[in-house]
């Protein structure tokens, strides 16, 4: 009799308030010898105080996985889409944007 193989199953719930996600134009990465913490930061224009929206923190080999699966995706969508292409930019993001101050 031929044995069947049960694969695990998670159940995965994705609350309302996390389904509409956030906005980043920046991350910042660090890490210690046990974790890496990557935090999502919103910058707006003519703002010079920037917000971390979100902070997820893991382990190096989780990181490792993370960097594997979006290379998968970026592969994935580049053929669907075409090559994403990346504007020679500073290493820091400039703060202002380009755009004239705002007045009240």
């Amino acid at each position: 009799m031929a044995e069947k193989k049960v694969q695990n199953q998670i159940n995965i719930e994705l609350p309302e308030d996390v389904s509409e996600g956030i906005y980043s134009n920046l991350a910042i990465i660090s890490h210690s010898h046990s974790e890496f913490v990557i935090d999502f930061v919103r910058m707006v224009p003519n703002v010079p105080k920037a917000k971390v929206k979100a902070r997820v923190i893991l382990t190096p080999q989780h990181a490792k996985r993370l960097l594997r699966a979006l290379n998968d995706n970026l592969q994935k969508f580049e053929k669907q889409f075409g090559t994403v292409e990346e504007p020679d930019v500073p290493s820091f993001p400039n703060m202002n944007f380009n755009t004239p101050p705002a007045q009240a």
